[in-house]
């Protein structure tokens, strides 16, 4: 490419906050989700109706939606509403039981007579959590509580913020549509803790999923532990890669589509093209005077968003692994190149006929994605989440003598007299004679 200039690492053009400034935004929230955790364990729905009053200006006789309630919400909606949720309802569960049958049982005999197996089992109880805020997350209805009814969770439970006052409608109908046995309309902090300890009227679930923002978040990783957990998340984050085969109307338009999530998002373009780094910054600045959210994705990119400039592809390839992005869509001459080599992301947007916005809305995969760089050691959800792989082991009577004898050497190399004789046991009952003399 004619443009392209040769760097001996990567430049930045442009960057976001540093980690410092992130991590003192940081501890705020912890201590505002302590405190909040901490009365709830201690006064239950007491606490919970106080909260709900305080951050969502709500408090009715019950969180929890009746079978009536639920269904005059639903046919309050007009019909194309209704079909439009089982659309993307049907291709999320088609997807999700694709994954599900890959995940099999298995049983085999390591040695005659020694049979070992697992078994995915599925949880047994999980609590989903549709934010709400300033925009209903309708979509996360369907990638939380119909993901864990395909997994075989027995109870899914899912809570929902009242928005301005009132009862989000179309999220309400996805819950519902997707399956999910209660429904409350409970926001926050205090929506997660309630499902993780449990109160007087609402029963602790298993597990807790679902994203939201910087105070859900926190929640959910003061809460591991007690309960289960998908991921720990922060705001979303996109990242797109791009060579001189891209235009900037585009990159542009996917990176303020995501920064518009809240003003802490980031969003990055690694490019091996100056000059569509450049033509970005203005084409940014463009979209921004119309784009409806500009408040919130023009704070966003000022202080989070960043250009870098790569030699090649193999530095592009370096570069992302290293952020390990949620979103990461690629816009180059050959985007398979990167779904062959990189290792680190949550979920990949191969070429410019796709975007985050489909994988977020309606396209089949999971939105609930690692973010903060946790693609390094983890997927986003899916069935799997909710299934637990349990081994099993058995012997025949011959087979346990057998590995009974090597049990109880290794068993005294260190020391664990009391595991030996376990082992001991089943050698002097199961062995034959004849072998015992000999020992």
């Amino acid at each position: 490419m004619d443009e392209k200039k040769k760097y001996t690492m990567a430049t930045f053009l442009k960057k976001g906050k540093s980690d410092i400034e992130l991590k003192e935004a940081d501890e705020q929230v912890k201590q505002t989700v302590s405190g909040i955790i901490r009365d709830i364990e201690t006064q239950g729905d007491t606490a919970v109706r106080r909260l709900s009053e305080q951050f969502d200006k709500w408090s009715p006789a019950s969180f929890r939606l009746s079978g009536p309630e639920i269904r005059d919400i639903v046919s309050s909606l007009p019909p194309q509403v209704i079909e439009d949720i089982e659309f993307a309802q049907k291709q999320i569960r088609f997807f999700a039981e694709k994954q599900r049958a890959s995940i099999t049982d298995i049983e085999v005999e390591t040695r005659p007579g020694v049979f070992l197996g697992h078994k995915n089992i599925p949880i047994n109880s999980a609590g989903c959590y549709i934010p709400g805020g300033r925009y209903p997350m309708v979509a996360s209805a369907h990638m939380s509580i119909l993901t864990a009814k395909v997994a075989g969770v027995k109870r899914v439970i899912a809570c929902t913020p009242a928005i301005h006052g009132k009862i989000p409608a179309a999220t309400v109908a996805a819950m519902y549509l997707a399956g999910a046995d209660e429904i409350y309309i409970l926001g926050g902090v205090q929506a997660m803790a309630a499902m993780a300890i449990g109160t007087e009227t609402i029963e602790p679930v298993d597990i807790i999923v679902g994203p939201g923002n910087a105070f859900v978040a926190e929640a959910k990783r003061q809460l591991y532990g007690r309960v289960g957990i998908d991921l720990f998340a922060g705001p979303t984050e996109i990242l797109v890669i791009a060579d001189e085969t891209a235009d900037a109307e585009m990159v542009a338009c996917d990176l303020l589509g995501q920064a518009e999530h809240g003003p802490t998002s980031p969003g990055v373009l690694i490019t091996t093209s100056e000059k569509l780094a450049q033509e970005t910054l203005k084409e940014i600045e463009r979209q921004l005077k119309t784009l409806p959210t500009a408040d919130i994705a023009g704070i966003a990119w000022k202080e989070n968003g960043a250009i870098i400039l790569v030699e090649d592809e193999d530095e592009a390839i370096a570069e992302a692994d290293r952020l390990a992005y949620e979103h990461v869509e690629v816009l180059t001459r050959d985007p398979n190149v990167f779904l062959d080599r990189m290792t680190n992301y949550g979920a990949l947007f191969l070429g410019p006929e796709t975007n985050v916005a489909y994988g977020d809305k309606v396209i089949g995969t999971n939105h609930t994605l690692p973010t903060m760089k946790a693609a390094r050691y983890t997927g986003g959800l899916w069935v799997g989440k909710f299934l637990k792989n349990c081994t099993y082991q058995r012997c025949t009577p011959e087979a346990s003598a057998e590995i009974g004898r090597y049990a109880m050497r290794l068993c005294e190399i260190e020391g664990f007299m009391g595991h030996k004789e376990q082992a001991a046991l089943r050698v002097r009952r199961y062995g034959k004679p004849e072998i015992l003399k000999k020992e």
